[in-house]
């Protein structure tokens, strides 16, 4: 195993501290926690969102923190649900008094420990709210969770919920709107090369040299099946049909797009996907009306994508086209 680390115990830790010395305009770490804030989050007087979740999958979560989107993220160990704890600390950091939504991808670890420190901060009269994110079309339950494992739609989740709790959206109201998304939004990956867990030190499955593996998740978890490596477009085909098959995209709808790399994949290669994605989507007239490359919910160093797509209307696509600054996103 090649890593640039100094050891196992502590890339948590020195990957935080590096990202707020890196972007102290935009965020700040609550003393003594895994939690990155945005920078004088105190006097932000608006719903707070925050999300979060194991290490491994940046930008997410604390690279969306800023204006438009997330308020605070709090870090686990790679791959490991934060503690009720820490999520406790990062309720705490960013309340102002009109509430917080917790903003939850759907793994068993992530809901039990989230929902704990809700509860802890309900204790206080702290109001807390939360949705679960469940975008992943490849896979029933698995290993990892009841239901469908939320991953790269989460983004879209942020984005959307975050511009209309910054235009003073009451707790009611930025929670229906981010369950909106959830409703209309759906992902499916692959992989063509396995991540490499620091931890562990090998590979967290094994893939043959002419073998991908379709339907994984974002924590090295094996997907669905494997295959025979095929073309780009015959990869993003299987990926978007089983997207398309959910019933919910039709013939004269708006969508945004996301094609996300999963950490090792070349950028070239992922214009390479989205420019068969939006032949696709023309030819079944569905207008893209906003298009999103790039590294957002990754799995570590895994090669391979994922395709996302969120069906809007008018309101999702006025807040999705909303101001954000954040280190990870910048839109003005």
């Amino acid at each position: 195993m090649k890593k640039l680390i100094n050891g196992v115990d502590n890339i948590v830790d020195e990957m935080i501290n590096g990202m707020v010395k890196a972007h102290p305009d935009y965020v700040e770490r609550v003393p003594g926690t895994e939690v990155v804030a945005r920078t004088g989050s105190k006097k932000t007087d608006k719903v707070a969102l925050i999300s979060g979740g194991g290490s491994g999958h940046e930008p997410a979560h604390g690279g969306f923190v800023g204006r438009g989107m997330l308020d605070a993220a709090v870090a686990g160990a790679v791959f490991t649900s934060p503690t009720p704890d820490q999520i406790y600390e990062a309720i705490h950091a960013v309340d102002a008094g009109k509430g917080v939504l917790l903003i939850i991808k759907n793994y068993t670890g992530d809901v039990m420990n989230f929902e704990m420190a809700a509860d802890m901060a309900r204790d206080e009269d702290i109001e807390v709210d939360q949705v679960i994110v469940a975008d992943d079309v490849a896979v029933e339950d698995s290993t990892w969770t009841t239901g469908r494992r939320g991953i790269a739609g989460t983004i879209f989740v942020h984005k959307i919920a975050g511009a209309a709790a910054e235009e003073g959206r009451s707790l009611a109201e930025v929670k229906a709107v981010a369950e909106k998304v959830i409703a209309n939004v759906r992902s499916m990956g692959m992989a063509v090369a396995p991540c490499t867990v620091p931890a562990v030190g090998k590979p967290s499955f094994d893939l043959e040299e002419d073998e991908v593996e379709i339907g994984i998740g974002i924590h090295g978890e094996p997907g669905t099946h494997r295959e025979k490596i095929s073309t780009a477009n015959e990869t993003a085909d299987t990926l978007l049909e089983k997207i398309l098959a959910e019933g919910i995209y039709g013939e004269g709808d708006e969508v945004a797009v996301m094609i996300n790399g999963m950490g090792g994949t070349p950028l070239m290669e992922l214009y390479v996907i989205n420019d068969h994605v939006a032949d696709v989507l023309a030819a079944k007239n569905i207008k893209v009306a906003k298009t999103l490359v790039g590294n957002y919910m990754t799995s570590l160093d895994m090669e391979g994508f994922s395709i996302t797509l969120l069906k809007l209307d008018d309101e999702l696509k006025g807040l999705l086209d909303a101001p954000a600054d954040t280190p990870a996103f910048k839109q003005f």
